[in-house]
């Protein structure tokens, strides 16, 4: 069995100007890998903040990965999903054509997190009245 993991996990944010901003997203990083997966994760974003998306995706290159699972941390899939993200993920794929990018959903648009927010919203609102 390889020493190299077959699959990198991608979490690719928007970014900010307040490094504060970043804090959820680290956190998410910080959950999955203290659950043990058995594939490195990267965190990235598009723009103000590092690494960026190449920079996160060559970290994954570098340890030997097969396929990169990205997964855009948006609330739906706008210009940035719709149009920089492929064009991103072209440039990355012409350098490395060994290695598959793939994308999922933008996790606002999983109906899971959608109840998940729905459900808090609602609790919330219960706790006013």
């Amino acid at each position: 069995m390889p020493d190299t993991p077959r699959l990198g996990l991608l979490l690719f944010a928007h970014g900010a100007r307040d490094p504060g901003w970043a804090t959820p997203f680290k956190e998410i990083q910080r959950r999955l890998l203290a659950a043990g997966p058995t594939w490195p994760v990267e965190l990235a974003f598009l723009e103000w903040m590092a690494p960026t998306l190449d920079q996160a995706a060559e970290r994954l290159v570098a340890q030997g990965v097969a396929t990169v699972l990205v997964v855009p941390l948006f609330m739906a899939q706008g210009g940035h999903i719709k149009q920089d993200l492929p064009r991103l993920l072209a440039e990355l794929g012409q350098r490395h054509p060994a290695v598959t990018f793939r994308v999922t959903s933008a996790v606002g648009e999983i109906p899971e997190i959608l109840d998940a927010l729905a459900g808090w919203i609602g609790r919330e609102g219960q706790n006013l009245l």
